[in-house]
């Protein structure tokens, strides 16, 4: 028997149903899955896994955050250990009876380290296992069956490289996350958490915001004028774009006459370039573009690469390679949704790919089938749509545009009209995520005269520079050498699960994230610099080239920890002092409305969050907080009672409220929880009097309705509720919370 280990289920059963031709037999052993079937009179068996069934960690004895000498954490050794146990007795048994196992795991280091763990667990009770490797960039027919034919052997040092980083983050993010932790007294669920990854990410946010912070902002005028001619309107600038004295502009307004002169036309075609095909890191920034947050786009095209309908999401090639059949891709695409715009690729002849970065990855992001609408989620059909429309776009022509420039003088200051017409939209029929807007001017020609119809000042300020975006950050992270292709986006989540930054579209760093940024920027500069991260990475890709082991650079690791750790320690008194008070401030939110303190975010006992007085017990002011989503001090004051409002941002929903509960804009929510609350006690008075939804029970139910009309000064309805089934309640998760970059 011939085992085949695949990455995931849904893998594993495309992969079994394509080499067994449809004719496979799927059983359920120790709860997992898996596909039995024959192939050139050979049984097979596909065993799914789960990705990583193995876990690191350090022995019992270094668990204990309290009383663990950090310096004893970063020497200590490091275990593997079994976390899908079922998945492991599955792999055991299968192996008894094998005679060869193939890895067909994702094809890259990840994969192969995940591979190389199921490889272990089968040859320890089967010494004699003849293990071979399937390399495939997509899961297609055609892929899959040309990977089985020429099987290739299995890559140990690329498994090595990619496990070296996993030792490696893990050595670093436990001795640095519990360092910062104790030395600030964060323990619990809000620790402190940093690594070897996490610390420049953070430091390029914050780096930012500090620049935007120190912006001064300076006013200019810009001077507009509209123009007719033949009854058509169009506007101009004045040559100066930008007039910083106002006394400037005000003495162009005043040369204000009836008519301008066209004294120069100057008219040029040129074309625009078309975008070269998707890596990773282009793929993400152009899905952070529509909305998608990184991590959210990679796990999309993860699944849509499993279902086969894209290639390998995880790529730096920027080129398709010459073996890539793009007509035979365009031929799939005629069946579904994308037909007719493949048809007009197609109909262009000769295929000529844009192309970028080549490498020796797999090829760039692709479509390799055409995905039903139907039977994906509306969020998976727009990745793939970006996905086809971009590889449609690689294959058109350059769009062709001819932009217009004319220099009017209006009593002797000049002023500029641009114009841009579309003569051919080429790529952009296809890809319509670049805006491209026409401006036509009318037929304009030197020494025409154009009647002025408005000039107007127009007063504005510099602005600081913009924040990141998820996928401007990524490229950063990307340039910098900041992780991988394949970790970069799951960096930028950890630090929103920590709740060091927010937003979707531009990230904005919190108090926290500024406070550890400090500390680590004035006592060890090692842990935030992109070299210190960018070496270790040239050092991993040595393992993978087979010229360094994996216990070199790990114990090299080590030692260049030791030496920050020993800076740490050095000052661990400055560096809690500076963090404690750091995070004091953090959580005070706004000046306390009855005496001279502050108002912070306190949780009590019971984990409710409130606001309370920094001067308690002699000032006892307290208001009630929204127990989700993340607050700040809102923009302006009420408008009703004048005290100050907060601001609550979630994940999909953000308001501003006043924070006085008694304030009259708060009538509205008042009148909607009494009524629920009334609501919800008549139904239940009614169905505890007759077990089922009558008249009688709702009538005997009308005290709460007479308390809700009471509070709201209005007739409450009441809807008696149908009683909910109790749901299962969901099983915990353990997380590992020292296993990130």
């Amino acid at each position: 028997m011939i085992v085949v280990i695949t990455e995931k289920a849904i893998a594993g059963n495309r992969i079994a149903g394509i080499l067994s031709g449809g004719d496979l037999k799927e059983e359920m052993r120790e709860g997992i899955p898996f596909w039995i079937f024959e192939r050139a009179n050979k049984q097979f068996a596909v065993v799914p896994l789960k990705g990583h069934i193995v876990e690191l960690d350090f022995p019992p004895q270094y668990k204990h955050w309290l009383g663990t000498d950090l310096r004893k954490l970063n020497s200590a050794p490091i275990e593997y250990l079994p976390s899908e146990k079922r998945i492991v007795a599955l792999l055991e048994k299968t192996a008894k009876g094998a005679d060869s196992v193939i890895v067909a795991t994702d094809a890259d280091r990840e994969g192969e380290s995940i591979g190389v763990e199921a490889l272990n667990f089968m040859k320890a009770v089967n010494p004699k296992l003849k293990a071979e490797r399937a390399y495939f960039s997509a899961i297609t027919p055609q892929d899959i069956n040309e990977a089985f034919g020429k099987l290739a052997e299995v890559d140990y040092n690329l498994a090595d490289s990619a496990d070296a980083r996993r030792e490696i983050d893990l050595i670093w993010g436990a001795v640095l996350t519990r360092f910062l932790s104790l030395v600030s007294g964060r323990m619990g669920h809000e620790f402190l958490s940093i690594g070897r990854v996490q610390g420049p990410t953070l430091k390029i946010i914050v780096d930012r915001e500090k620049e935007r912070l120190a912006f001064s902002s300076k006013k200019y005028w810009v001077v507009k004028a509209i123009f007719e001619k033949e009854k058509k309107e169009f506007e101009a600038i004045h040559k100066k774009a930008r007039l910083w004295a106002k006394e400037e502009a005000e003495a162009i307004l005043k040369k204000k006459a009836p008519s301008g002169t066209v004294v120069k036309v100057e008219s040029h075609k040129r074309g625009i370039s078309r975008p070269i095909p998707f890596s990773t890191t282009g793929f993400l920034r152009a899905a952070t573009l529509l909305g998608f947050s990184a991590g959210e786009a990679m796990s999309i095209a993860e699944t849509l690469y499993m279902q086969g309908y894209i290639s390998y999401p995880r790529t730096d090639n920027t080129a398709y390679p010459k073996t890539l059949n793009l007509k035979q891709i365009l031929n799939e695409l005629l069946k579904g949704e994308f037909a007719p715009l493949a048809e007009k690729i197609l109909a262009l002849g000769k295929l000529i790919p844009s192309f970028g970065k080549e490498t020796k990855d797999h090829p760039p992001i692709h479509p390799v089938a055409s995905a039903p609408k139907n039977k994906i989620s509306e969020r998976e059909w727009r990745i793939y749509e970006l996905i086809v429309r971009n590889f449609l776009a690689t294959l058109a022509e350059d769009a062709q545009v001819e932009t217009t420039t004319v220099e009017i003088d209006l009593n002797s200051e000049p002023f500029i009209a641009t114009g841009l017409v579309i003569l051919s939209p080429g790529w952009k029929e296809f890809y319509p995520y670049i805006a491209l807007k026409e401006v036509t001017l009318p037929k304009l020609q030197k020494g025409d005269v154009v009647l002025l119809k408005k000039l107007e000042m127009l007063e504005k300020e510099t602005q600081p520079p913009t924040r990141y975006s998820q996928g401007a950050l990524i490229k950063l992270m990307e340039q910098l050498g900041i992780g991988t292709k394949s970790t970069r986006h799951e960096i930028i989540k950890k630090l929103y699960l920590r709740n060091y930054i927010s937003g979707i579209k531009s990230i904005e760093p919190h108090k926290i994230a500024f406070a550890i940024i400090a500390v680590l920027d004035k006592y060890s500069q090692k842990v935030v610099k992109p070299e210190m991260t960018s070496d270790l990475e040239k050092e991993m890709d040595f393992v993978a080239e087979g010229k360094k082991k994996k216990e070199e650079i790990v114990d090299g690791s080590r030692g260049a920890l030791a030496s920050i750790l020993d800076e740490l320690l050095q000052n661990k008194d400055k560096i809690g002092s500076e963090l404690r008070t750091a995070l004091r401030q953090d959580t005070i939110l706004a000046k306390c409305t009855s005496c001279p303190g502050d108002l912070r975010i306190i949780k009590s006992r019971f984990g409710k969050r409130f606001l309370g007085c920094t001067n308690y017990p002699k000032c006892t002011t307290t208001y009630p907080l929204p127990q989700k989503g993340i607050i700040s001090l809102g923009k302006e004051p009420c408008k009703e009672c004048g005290k100050f409002t907060i601001a609550i941002k979630g994940t999909r929903y953000r308001f501003e409220m006043c924070i006085d509960p008694n304030c009259k804009t708060k009538d509205e929510w008042k009148a909607k929880a009494a009524a629920k609350k009334a609501e919800e006690a008549a139904a239940l008075e009614a169905e505890k009097l007759s077990g089922k939804k009558t008249e009688a029970g709702i009538e005997a139910a009308k005290k709460p309705e007479a308390q809700a009309e009471k509070a709201i000064g209005k007739k409450v309805e009441i809807k008696p509720i149908k009683p909910q089934e109790k749901k299962a309640k969901p099983k915990a998760v353990k997380i590992k919370k020292e296993k990130g970059q």
